[in-house]
């Protein structure tokens, strides 16, 4: 198959998909012809599927999707400008979960949603590993306080600053300030040697983020987990991720204890203009 076809009689001949290729590789001769790929295209295409998505007549279809494998945009759903404010200001990091687990099937709906998330030359290197089992969890946030400890011993300044001693007291007593008490843990990882790995995880654990008030879930950024996921070799080796991978991301995933009623101030931007 061609890298993609177009139906004649649904095509308006607007130059629309030529436009919006990222990688420029569609033309479009005249008026009487059809889109057709440049020389090369093949090699050079990077199936992002804009050309399938913006063809208004549907008359468009790539060799890895056609129109009718990609759900229309539903302009009702749209948010307005204050109501995509709304949206995101009412977002809160949750620090307070229920004893409750989330089934698998929803937190593999909420990856899914947030395997949407835009990735540089549409690599797509994000790859997901969910630390599900509450009692595993628990042992690698022991491993966390673990590298805290060490972190105390040899890197006294950096621990000082992120109050490590504190932290790794609270544990002892009980209290876990380290992942809140969340009942799962979401790692974002990929390859070390891709060079979009990084950005692109982090971008989909926002998308995440984001993914989870919708669905009844509450969320938070598992910063100290993530740092000695990348630096701790016991917990690297806990959590088993491909030769080679690196935790870009770690988020906790629970059901919110509380509801917030308010949405809090923040301080006024700071913006440079040129």
């Amino acid at each position: 198959m061609s890298l993609f076809t177009v139906d004649p009689d649904k095509c308006n001949r607007d130059g629309i998909c030529v436009d919006e290729c990222p990688i420029k590789i569609i033309s479009l001769k005249d008026k009487q012809s059809v889109p057709e790929p440049v020389p090369g295209a093949d090699a050079m295409c990077i199936s992002c599927g804009h050309c399938v998505a913006v063809c208004p007549a549907g008359a468009l279809t790539h060799k890895a999707m056609g129109p009718e494998d990609c759900p229309p945009v539903k302009k009702q759903w749209l948010l307005e400008p204050e109501q995509a404010e709304h949206f995101l200001r009412q977002r809160r990091s949750i620090r307070t979960y229920k004893d409750q687990a989330v089934d698998q099937q929803t937190i593999g709906q909420l990856i899914r949603t947030a395997s949407f998330a835009p990735s540089g030359h549409n690599t797509q290197p994000v790859r997901w590993h969910v630390v599900h089992d509450t009692d595993e969890l628990q042992r690698q946030i022991g491993m966390v306080a673990d590298w805290m400890r060490y972190m105390i011993k040899e890197q006294p300044d950096m621990a000082n600053m992120m109050h490590m001693d504190m932290i790794v007291a609270a544990w002892d007593m009980g209290v876990d300030v380290i992942c809140r008490g969340a009942p799962h843990v979401v790692v974002a990882h990929g390859a070390k040697a891709e060079p979009t790995a990084q950005n692109a995880c982090l971008i989909a654990m926002a998308y995440l983020d984001l993914a989870a008030p919708p669905m009844g879930l509450g969320s938070c950024w598992a910063g100290f987990y993530q740092i000695a996921a990348m630096h701790w070799p016991p917990l690297q080796e806990a959590l088993g991720l491909p030769e080679g991978h690196v935790c870009h991301a770690a988020m906790m995933v629970g059901y919110p204890k509380y509801k917030y009623h308010r949405m809090p101030l923040r301080n006024a931007p700071q913006i440079s203009w040129q």
